[in-house]
């Protein structure tokens, strides 16, 4: 049974159902009343509740009081997120979910008002959370202050400050030969320039066969002035160096006892290997009529090299496997100028242009080899000398955005923009350029159904019209045409409320998809095709409750619906095509949810607590492979006395091992749950 899966790459849009520009904002677990915190992604600063979409902000202080170090566990409390670790890329990264769909570049991730990843895929593992002073997430299409979009979901790291005077040092060590070391500090000012540095070294293990990543990171920031009135530069590089897991094929309609839990049937000595960096540059200043003029500009360079394999025949025949040699190369340019104009008659506009030009090349081969299912030995393989094939992208995103918010009344916002898109693409030498031009843009209002001081109920609701080219992922077969774009049409609506120590935020979508790429797989190696229509539907409910001034609690739980409404599929190889219509999609659980509990006090006893369920999900197009629904619990405890913190932190300790992403290049197989894992950390913060 060939198991696929959908693909939504994300990146050119429109903000979410909220005008193009109106931000989104920051959102806390505590009681109202803090001032807000802006939020960079959308330039002007906004508090969650203020703003006509599902938005929260996790702060850097949450991250430390629950030992997040990975998305993984910082996203483990977000509503409607489920983050899955591991993937085709390697386990140092993982797989979102937003709104139902479950895709590695389903969403927009941004890192310091940058596209990380640019026009092409989400540079997910190459993300550091040392330093962060917080996490942006919006579910639904991306603002339209980036050329590129997301169509479900956007992340948004933010790093402090390069003012931020604050030394932090941390060690940790635990499961598997995992350790690491991490330092923050503020470096020796020069003249009015301010400057800020973090480094750290991680190496992870895991409980699977031969499988581990070590990562090496530092980041540099400097800033001269302040506000309105500021210049800035960054520089960031991260190296990243990977032994993969194999992930666990599906035999008839469940995952297959044949091979062994934590088998891995790579060839000795197989790397994915990472090394990108990334400088970028800045100004605000003030411009005629009051208004604010910010700019900027990012250049990427990366190499990605791999040598890997997966299984193809679940036997111990000759040949039972298939593996490829790849290495691709990247650059990638992003630029944005735009500005603000004060608010007059109670109306803010903004306006811009901005920039997005990729371009990459890959070289590989591919070949046969034998591996034992048993899966104790690594199969000795001689790595290809002649790479004869490859795979070539130039991408370049241009647009120009505007948008507005009008405030009639203290109680109602209006909100509404417009982006004017051009994308031209080529793939290969001699293929010609694709060009499109299409304009996306959205609206949106917030109405307060009762306001008392900073209590209130206050109902919200948003269009949005998103557009993009297709995906493209370097696969060794994919110079063979460029695909339709892809397009949504997406509503969402619901309340705000907020009362004494209660925060809740719930919503309802609705989105209709078309052209959503979906993978497939063609001579062991993996090919995109456009699926149709797809339909994405659901709810989601969080809510905040500060107990005590140290004690805060969350819970969530999100309903989705994603299926296929048009799309015919050869999903035996034999050019019969199957009507998967009516079809949910794979992976998709109906049910999320979660909740947590954080005791953290300045000093003394720190005592963290939070449980994930994952609903039951297909495992197939043809929904004949239903997985069980599962549940994962964390836990830590520590103490801080002065400026020292000692802390114990587990994850998964109930060691659940579940199905939780599939692979594009191991035909119907899936990477399961990272095991038990136990980390002892100390850290030094002043």
């Amino acid at each position: 049974m060939a198991v696929s899966r959908p693909r939504s790459r994300a990146l050119v849009s429109v903000f979410g159902g909220l005008a193009i520009a109106v931000p989104l904002a920051a959102q806390t677990p505590k009681p109202a009343g803090l001032p807000p915190i802006e939020v960079v992604a959308t330039r002007i600063p906004k508090a969650t509740h203020d703003v006509p979409a599902s938005v929260e902000v996790i702060t850097g202080a949450d991250l430390t009081a629950r030992g997040a170090s990975t998305l993984h566990d910082a996203l483990a409390l977000a509503a409607g997120v489920s983050m899955a670790p591991g993937g085709d890329n390697g386990p140092a990264t993982v797989i979102p979910e937003f709104w139902g769909l479950h895709e590695f570049d389903a969403f927009l991730l941004v890192v310091d008002d940058i596209p990380w990843g640019g026009a092409l895929n989400p540079a997910l593992q190459s993300v550091s959370l040392r330093d962060v002073e917080r996490i942006e997430i919006l579910r639904g299409p991306a603002p339209v202050t980036y050329g590129a979009t997301s169509f479900v979901g956007v992340i948004h790291v933010v790093h402090k400050d390069a003012k931020n005077g604050a030394v932090s040092y941390t060690a940790h060590g635990g499961s598997f030969g995992s350790g690491g070391a991490s330092g923050d500090l503020a470096l020796i000012s020069t003249g009015a320039w301010k400057t800020r540095i973090s480094g750290d070294f991680d190496r992870t293990g895991f409980k699977d066969d031969r499988t581990s990543f070590t990562q090496g990171h530092a980041l540099l920031r400097t800033v001269k002035g302040e506000g309105d009135n500021r210049t800035w530069f960054s520089a960031d590089v991260n190296i990243i160096r990977q032994n993969p897991a194999s992930p666990h094929p599906v035999d008839g309609t469940e995952l297959s006892t044949a091979t062994p839990l934590d088998a891995n049937y790579n060839p000795a000595g197989a790397y994915l290997n990472t090394d990108r960096f990334t400088v970028a540059a800045g100004l605000n200043r003030p411009a005629f009529g009051g208004a604010n003029w910010a700019s900027m500009v990012s250049f990427a360079k990366s190499t990605n090299n791999a040598f890997r394999g997966f299984l193809t025949d679940i036997s111990n025949t000759a040949n039972n496997a298939a593996g490829f040699k790849k290495g691709i190369e990247l650059t990638d340019i992003y630029a944005d100028s735009h500005i603000i104009w004060p608010t007059r008659s109670a109306v803010t506009f903004m306006t811009g242009a901005d920039l997005l030009f990729a371009n990459g090349e890959a070289t590989g081969a591919v070949f046969e080899y034998t591996a034992a299912l048993s899966g104790i030995t690594a199969p000795v393989v001689a790595e290809p000398t002649v790479l004869n094939l490859d795979s070539e992208n130039r991408r370049i995103f241009l647009g120009a955005y505007a948008s507005t918010e009008w405030r009639p009344t203290s109680r109602v916002s209006l909100t509404g923009g417009l982006r004017l898109n051009n994308t031209s693409e080529r793939r290969g030498e001699t293929s010609p350029t694709s060009t499109n031009t299409k304009i996306s843009g959205s609206i949106g209002g917030l109405f307060g159904l009762w306001e008392q001081g900073t209590d209130h109920v206050r109902l919200f609701g948003n269009y949005r019209s998103t557009f993009k080219p297709a995906a493209f992922d370097f696969g060794l077969a994919e110079n063979e045409g460029i695909l339709k774009p892809e397009t949504s049409n997406s509503y969402e609506g619901g309340l705000k409320i907020r009362s004494g120590r209660l925060d809740v935020e719930a919503s309802a979508f609705h989105m209709d998809f078309n052209n959503l790429v979906t993978a497939g797989m063609v001579n062991n190696l993996p090919v995109l095709l456009n699926s149709g229509v797809t339909r994405f539907t659901g709810f989601e409910i969080a809510a905040d409750v500060s107990l005590t001034r140290d004690v805060h609690a969350r819970a969530t739980y999100s309903y989705h619906d994603g299926k296929y409404v048009d799309f015919r599929k050869d999903l035996e190889g034999n050019g019969t095509l199957t009507q998967l219509a009516g079809k949910r999609i794979e992976m998709s659980a109906h049910n999320l949810a979660s909740a947590g509990v954080t005791y953290a006090p300045a000093s003394s006893l720190i005592l963290v607590g939070s449980l994930n369920y994952v609903g039951s999900r297909y495992l197939d197009e043809l929904n004949e492979a239903l997985a069980p629904a599962f549940t994962t619990f964390d836990a830590g405890i520590g103490y801080r006395f002065g400026q020292i913190e000692v802390r114990l932190d587990g994850r998964n300790l109930g060691d659940r091992r579940d199905a939780v992403s599939p692979s594009e290049f191991g035909d119907a197989q899936y990477y399961r749950m990272t095991a038990r894992t136990i980390l002892l950390g100390f850290n030094v913060r002043r």
